[in-house]
């Protein structure tokens, strides 16, 4: 069950029924008018069914309406506290807002975007792709765009650990090298919606010669989600400029972290060796 009903309406906001993104419209316009109502008095707001409300919290990830009113509330709490610590009264940023107002928002947006990707992340699911990249021969990565950044980040993090990885941010050579991976190697394909063409298509293309697929997405019910044998989660909600963008690359680098981090604490000797030999090697290309 999601721990954020923002970030869950967000996340699967384009799988849902035109009378379900009626109720999910409400929900994200008037959160704390939803926590103070019944089940009965959404549904007369919503102009729409009891069952149908029933409905939509079940395809948001609830068990029921009563699970998903409770997590608001607790969530409308939590984001209470933490635009006090950033001392902002909203969390999106207007174009009227000053810079330091910017910058205090854009802080709070990519700080909570982190923690709830942390909190949301599946555990068990994150320690099966630490255990396929550590056994891999080989390790594609796919991005386009912002995701084709943390499709490169990782690369870099990966090569200095001495893994073979590579990311494919050109299509072509996505699909190319997807179609020469075999069950010995792994393909990760990055996309904050899980509908970006390339990013599905390349990670089908290696699904089918054979190799371990990950997806890391905001949408856990994206065609790149189904079309991948294991998924990591990121939980970010849009916002007015870039349409989440800003968040949903640090919410990915987050989860690249995590994975990362894992693979070193169980290789750790060969990886800080591997990492300390890399420093050497460019500690000549650095001003005193």
């Amino acid at each position: 069950m999601p721990n954020s009903v923002v970030t869950a309406i967000h996340q699967r906001l384009s799988e849902l029924t035109p009378t379900e993104r009626r109720i999910a419209e409400y929900v994200l316009a008037e959160p704390q008018a939803v926590v103070e109502s019944s089940i009965t008095r959404l549904a007369e707001e919503c102009e729409v069914s009891v069952a149908s409300v029933a409905r939509f919290t079940r395809s948001v990830g609830f068990g029921g309406y009563p699970d998903m009113r409770l997590a608001l509330a607790t969530e409308l709490s939590r984001s209470a506290s933490d635009q006090e610590r950033f001392q902002v009264s909203a969390g999106d940023v207007s174009r009227y807002d000053d810079v330091a107002t910017t910058v205090r928002k854009i802080a709070f947006a990519e700080a909570a975007a982190i923690e709830r990707t942390a909190r949301q992340i599946d555990l068990d699911e994150l320690e099966r792709c630490v255990a396929e990249v550590r056994d891999a021969r080989r390790i594609d990565i796919y991005g386009a765009a912002s995701s084709g950044l943390a499709a490169q980040d990782l690369e870099q993090k990966l090569h200095r650990a001495g893994l073979v990885a590579q990311a494919r941010t050109d299509h072509h050579l996505a699909l190319t090298g997807a179609a020469l991976l075999d069950g010995r190697d792994v393909a990760i394909a990055i996309s904050h919606s899980g509908r970006t063409l390339e990013i599905v298509q390349a990670a089908q293309v290696a699904g089918r010669a054979g190799a371990t697929t990950i997806a890391i997405t905001n949408n856990p019910k994206s065609p790149l989600a189904r079309a991948c044998d294991l998924v990591l989660v990121t939980a970010v909600s849009e916002s007015t400029f870039r349409s989440g963008a800003m968040a949903s690359r640090i919410a990915q680098l987050a989860i690249l972290d995590f994975l990362y981090t894992r693979i070193a604490q169980a290789d750790y000797d060969t990886i800080s060796a591997n990492l300390q030999r890399t420093l050497d090697a460019v500690t000549t290309h650095r001003i005193d």
